[in-house]
């Protein structure tokens, strides 16, 4: 009987495992195939939720188990991911570098030639110093790439962190998208990107945005009659609730991303730029290789040739002809700065990292080193320069102006206003709104909704009104969601206890609603006409609220006659003004300080927003950004400008109001390509989606309002704060002020190898760096080099110089005459050693030789050391300030150090060098230390 009872169950459970799962694929092809027959087979939007089990109003119930078996079934919300590359994959492509593999060539040759002549493990010394050398540039190299590709994955889990509304158990809530189910009820509003699969339950005027899976520009209208919504579309326009139907890899979009696979960011133009300046240098390290070789052979051939030998070659100088060889492959090596594209990668993957911590997300590379150039900021106001925490603080309700903000003044205006008045007030509040009041888990009132849209809820609830009364007592026929282009709302409401009459309500900005109004209630609550009086009053008030830093919206209804169908436009004119309402949103604590900050670092602000001319000029004011010879403008005023105008005000633009998502895209365009600006525009993506979508703005940076602004952005600003811009603007110019730093340090480098090596061969016939030093010094140089001059952290003292254009030289002269100076001295002590240094060091015998190479060798090492340490400023003499804060530099000089002592004096076999004395290690470090107030002096020559 037990056994008959298990089947029973299992059976039971595989059956209806089959039903769901092909309720799934069911679910999928309906909405994926926009199948209307078949949805109406099904019962339509309310048939398919009772199949899943959900309620349309009340969500999926909160039951833990049945959650997790419902998301065994149907799967988690999330895309299927390429699987991050190994360390050996690394390793691997590392290997595949050609000059690598050249002196891996030279490497096995030598040790077939040396174990043949000389036996193991003699003869084997210098093939395996090669072979050791190249390895360990591979691990070094492919441990820098693979942290690389570790942090950049952290990084991309982090841009795709996305919360959402949703309806479960009864309670509106913010919860991951990767939380989704089927049969949940999310709540989408414009800008939202739509998160899985669904259905359209209830809502006003959608448009969709089904471009990203469709390619088609023209959007989709969903509603009742076609009520598809499709995973990574974006809603365009309007709000609704959707119920999620699929989820995950079975989504439309989901088998899309199957077919594809996400590459990584694409060069940045630094990157690009740099790698021409490789190109150029390896062609001339070639150059100087092929004529080194050259004259290295062509000096033994006439030593031969004067032997009376150049018939016989000995395998010692088939050896001595492959390390020449080498000594050329090496200096390609030491010539190409592999390590140029690497200090690039490496100095904005430190920064992105570090501008987590400091609230902004970068989601491409380039944005780092664009926003280093910046010239202008385009920043909006609302949320960015304010604290986008809004109060209803005055009001002109019944031509009657009052403030308000506390119980006992809410009460006297509540007394004061008519009940009509009063009753019409709130049915406007609370039905023209895209906001929400709903109890929380908790039992708790909350609003939910724009910072707009929750101070006047906040304000109607304090009058005493009820959301929820309000809602039932009249039936919703149509909402048109807040447009930037109107920006204005509309509401149109059928009153059922008034024999179905209908009524539109308009909000917006107060001076177009205004416009819309041909009559006012007075304080007695009578309609009269809006005379002349009247409406100087009005605008009288509108300007001082605005004068005050307030935000005003002006509140209007409207009888609506003859019969409303919710295709119908709602009316834009004849309606009757209710009051107007002035909201605070007081300007963020350390916006002033920030905008004086761009002044001196030579990047103009411009504030860019939807608001009345005198509430952002005063906000604008009060930031620093209007200075007494600026220009503040309104979009339409902006539009009427002929080109020869535009020339002219552009560049003393500071303010624009009342501007459209178009206007910010026209005053950007026109920075870029006439006056050659970089420019930073900042938007929340849904009222500045257009601006931030266009490629040649330079930097978009959104605020973490919506999914668009994520989309459209490079850099998500996550604190919404313009304090957040300053700081990436900092770290912007610090990327670009260390790759500067890195190529002076390795171009003095190069400079002084080609040079050592090729004159060196030219008169003496030998060359002092073999090529496992110069391995060496290619690992010191670009790696090590690359993590200690990339990674430092920006100062105060680069946001007081001004920002470097598009067109600006990346080899500066000041680099110039650093990079000439210290190659100079460095040449000169090698040459000086190479002449004098047997003397100088009373060195003898048959071992002198050695001994001279390896002080060669060792000075120069250092010479690279303390000039590391010069590199930290280009400019300041004073390089030791805050050196000891950056733990990766001292990390590397250390390291640096303590492999050069190891080298010297435990691989002498491999690396061709001998033990030193104690006083020529001395010297060895002077020589190099004393480069440093050689750096000192050439900063205070002028260039």
């Amino acid at each position: 009987m037990p056994w008959i009872f298990q089947e029973k169950l299992r059976i039971a459970v595989l059956v209806s495992k089959a039903a769901f799962q092909f309720i799934s694929n069911e679910l999928g092809s309906i909405v994926e195939g926009h199948d209307v027959k078949k949805l109406r087979f099904h019962g339509g939007v309310n048939g398919i939720a009772q199949k899943l089990c959900t309620s349309t109003n009340d969500g999926l119930p909160k039951d833990v188990d049945a959650l997790n078996r419902r998301q065994e079934l149907f799967g988690i919300n999330k895309f299927a991911e390429s699987e991050s590359k190994s360390f050996w994959v690394f390793v691997w492509e590392a290997l595949h570098d050609m000059t690598l593999m050249i002196l891996a060539v030279c490497a096995f040759v030598s040790l077939i030639v040396g174990i043949a002549t000389e036996g193991w493990p003699k003869g084997a010394h210098d093939g395996l110093g090669i072979v050791a050398s190249i390895m360990l540039v591979v691990f070094v190299t492919a441990t820098s790439d693979y942290r690389q590709s570790l942090q950049f994955k952290d990084l991309d889990k982090e841009k795709k962190k996305i919360s959402i509304q949703v309806t479960r158990n009864g309670f509106r809530q913010k919860m991951s998208i990767y939380e989704l189910l089927p049969g949940d009820i999310v709540h989408l509003a414009i800008g939202d990107q739509v998160p899985a699969d669904g259905l359209f339950v209830s809502g006003f005027s959608v448009l969709i945005d089904e471009s990203s899976l469709t390619g088609e520009s023209e959007p989709v209208m969903v509603g009742v009659e076609t009520p598809f919504l499709l995973s990574g579309t974006k809603v365009q326009d309007g709000s609704c609730k959707m119920l999620i139907t699929t989820v995950g890899m079975r989504t439309q979009w989901g088998k899309l991303m199957a077919t594809l696979s996400e590459g990584g960011d694409d060069e940045t133009p630094l990157q690009v730029k740099l790698n021409g300046v490789a190109t150029i240098i390896g062609k001339i390290g070639l150059f100087f290789a092929v004529i080194t070789f050259a004259v290295l052979v062509q000096g033994l051939v006439v030593r031969k040739w004067k032997d009376g030998s150049h018939v016989d070659w000995s395998a010692e100088e088939a050896m001595e002809m492959l390390e020449y060889f080498a000594i050329a492959v090496t200096i390609v090596v030491v010539a190409v700065p592999e390590g140029l594209p690497l200090a690039v990668t490496l100095s904005l993957a430190f920064a992105m990292k570090k501008m987590m911590n400091d609230k902004a997300l970068v989601r491409h590379l380039a944005a780092c080193e664009t926003m280093g150039s910046a010239t202008t900021i385009c920043s909006d106001k609302t949320g960015t320069l304010t604290t986008n925490h809004m109060t209803v603080v005055k009001s002109c309700i019944c031509m009657s102006v009052r403030e308000v903000g506390n119980p006992s003044k809410f009460a006297n205006m509540k007394s004061e206003l008519h009940d009509s008045a009063l009753k019409l007030l709130l049915q406007s509040i609370f039905n023209n709104t895209g906001g929400e009041v709903v109890m929380s888990k908790e039992g708790k009132r909350e609003i939910l909704g724009t910072p707009t849209e929750a101070a006047i809820l906040e304000f109607g609830l304090s009058l005493g009104g009820d959301f929820q009364a309000e809602r039932e007592a009249v039936k919703l026929v149509k909402l048109e969601p807040f447009n930037s282009t109107k920006k204005r709302m509309g509401a149109v409401v059928e009153l059922p206890v008034e024999g179905g009459r209908l009524r539109a309500h308009s909000k917006g900005a107060s001076e177009i609603v205004l416009a819309s109004c041909e009559k006012v209630i007075n304080s007695k609550g009578e309609v009269v006409a809006l005379d002349d009086s009247s409406l100087k009053f009005l605008q009288a008030t509108i300007d001082q609220f605005a004068s005050e830093a307030l935000r005003t919206l002006c509140l209007a209804y409207k009888e609506v006659q003859g019969g409303f169908s919710p295709n119908d436009l709602i009316p834009e004119s004849g309606y009757t003004c209710i009051g107007i309402v002035g909201i605070k949103d007081p300007v963020r604590p350390g916006v002033k300080e920030s905008v004086a900050v761009c002044h001196a670092a030579g990047i103009a602000v411009r504030m860019v927003t939807g608001d009345n001319i005198n509430t952002a000029k005063a906000i604008a004011r009060e930031c620093g950004i209007l200075t007494s010879d600026g220009v503040a403008i309104e979009g339409p005023v902006f539009r009427e400008k002929s080109q020869a105008e535009l020339l002219e005000l552009i560049p003393k633009i500071q303010v624009m109001a009342r501007s459209s998502p178009l206007d910010k895209h026209t005053l950007v365009k026109h920075l870029r390509t006439t006056f050659d600006d970089v420019v930073a525009v900042t938007g929340d993506g849904t009222n500045d989606a257009p601006a931030l979508h266009e490629a040649d703005i330079g930097l978009a940076m959104g605020i973490a309002g919506t999914e668009v602004a994520k989309e459209s952005a490079d850099v998500i600003i996550l604190d919404d704060n313009f304090s957040t811009i300053v700081t990436v603007a900092k770290w912007g110019r610090s990327v670009y002020i260390n790759i500067q730093k890195f190529v002076q340090f390795q171009l003095t480098v190069n400079v002084v190898a080609l040079v050592v090596n090729f004159s060196s061969a030219c008169m003496t016939g030998s060359a002092p760096l073999t090529a496992v030093q110069l391995l060496w010094v290619n690992m010191i140089m670009d790696t090590l080099g690359a993590l200690a001059l990339a990674t430092e952290p920006p100062n105060n003292a680069l946001m007081k110089r001004p920002p470097v254009g598009r067109k600006g030289h990346f080899i500066t002269n000041v680099m110039w005459r650093n990079i000439l100076g210290q190659s100079f001295y460095q040449f000169l002590i090698i040459w000086k050693l190479q002449a004098s240094g047997k003397s100088m060091f009373e060195l003898e015998g048959s071992d002198s030789d050695l001994v001279l190479n390896t002080i060669i060798f060792n000075s120069f090492v250092f010479c690279q050391v303390f000039n590391e340490i010069s590199s930290r400023e280009m400019e300041s003499i004073n390089v030791f300030k805050g050196m000891l804060n950056n733990y990766v530099f001292v990390m590397v000089l250390v390291a640096t150090v303590a492999f050069q002592i190891i080298i010297i004096e435990f691989l002498g076999t491999f690396a061709n060098t001998t033990h030193l004395t104690s006083h020529q290690w001395g010297a060895c470090v002077l020589i190099g230390f004393i480069g440093m107030p050689i750096a000192a002096i050439l900063k205070l020559v002028p260039v």
